[in-house]
């Protein structure tokens, strides 16, 4: 069917009832039934001049009775379900697939340095055409790793940008989706980070760790911290020793351990109270029933301030966070 065919028998079965339209969908081929669906829900307004004169060709109907109709998705996808029931799902993923495509929607699944790496070396026309269908966001990312002399000329001509021929958008874009296709296939497993280096030096012996930390301070002192933030967290308090965590109590106001507690495990709960005498457990229990409900980040951030008096201490050698949990052997 020619693209006029298919968009008179769109007009004709939206101007049926469903029941009646359903019906001699029900008996089209696939790709006939996708292609009118389409056109159905592609369509705006049509003039009764333009309805009259598909009804007239396809039935003896009187087109008087008619007025203008809409199309529309919703009117498309209630044909389509009313057709073809359980069957419409792929039928209509692929009408909302082919309405709500963008142009070079698949490069925003694309890491911004490596749609970088495939576009620098076009012609700056061409890398203006992809930017100016891109998220502003992602688009501003990609300019600003152009050379400078190339930024101003793409810029310039998304500028002066108007209409472009939908072939020529398509052929660009089938290009380098092409030639993405590695990228775009490939799967990358997250390894490595702050958080592989806070494992490493959890387990690795003392003077190693302080040794690291120094020497990487000395180039970027915020990412030793955000390391030494994940080494030790508030729940491995539990893991002291009583003789530590005592230590630990001397340094900590009541105040803070009764917001910080309240987001602990029942574990360190007891660790903490089996280590105050009856009277300071009892104030403590008080103190915490007091403060009711509290938000999860002011636990967190008065959790994090007992973590660096922890640090503190270990730093002045008043506890041992490395300590054997099995309990090394002593000899004389």
């Amino acid at each position: 069917m020619s693209t006029n065919d298919i968009r008179k028998a769109a007009i004709v079965l939206m101007s049926l009832p469903q029941e009646d339209a359903a019906a001699i969908v029900a008996k089209l081929p696939p790709q006939t039934v996708e292609a009118v669906t389409v056109a159905i829900a592609r369509m705006g307004v049509v003039t009764g001049e333009e309805q009259t004169a598909a009804l007239t060709e396809f039935a003896n109907c009187n087109p008087a009775a008619y007025g203008s109709e809409s199309g529309g998705l919703d009117k498309a996808k209630a044909l389509v379900e009313k057709a073809l029931g359980k069957g419409a799902v792929g039928t209509l993923d692929n009408v909302r697939q082919q309405i709500e495509a963008v142009p070079f929607g698949f490069l925003q699944k694309v890491d911004t340095q490596n749609v970088l790496t495939f576009i620098i070396d076009e012609h700056p026309q061409t890398i203006a055409l992809v930017l100016s269908h891109m998220p502003p966001q992602q688009a501003a990312e990609i300019v600003s790793g152009l050379p400078s002399e190339r930024q101003l000329a793409v810029v310039r001509r998304i500028a002066n940008m108007g209409q472009t021929n939908p072939e020529i958008i398509k052929e660009v874009e089938s290009g380098l989706e092409r030639r993405m296709a590695s990228v775009m296939s490939q799967q990358f497993e997250a390894a490595g980070g702050v958080e592989a280096v806070a494992e490493i030096l959890n387990v690795t012996d003392r003077t190693t760790e302080r040794n690291l930390l120094e020497h990487l301070a000395q180039e970027d002192a915020e990412l030793v911290e955000d390391i030494r933030r994940l080494m030790f967290v508030f729940d491995d308090l539990s893991s002291l020793s009583d003789k530590d965590i005592q230590e630990v109590l001397k340094n900590v106001e009541t105040s803070q351990w009764a917001m910080a507690l309240k987001g602990a495990s029942d574990q360190l709960k007891r660790m903490v109270m089996g280590n105050l005498s009856s009277r300071a457990a009892t104030l403590l229990e008080e103190e915490m029933d007091f403060l009711g409900a509290v938000r999860v980040s002011e636990v967190e951030q008065v959790q994090q301030q007992i973590v660096d008096i922890v640090r503190r201490l270990e730093d002045a050698g008043q506890l041992n966070l490395h300590s054997d949990p099995g309990g090394e052997q002593m000899v004389q």
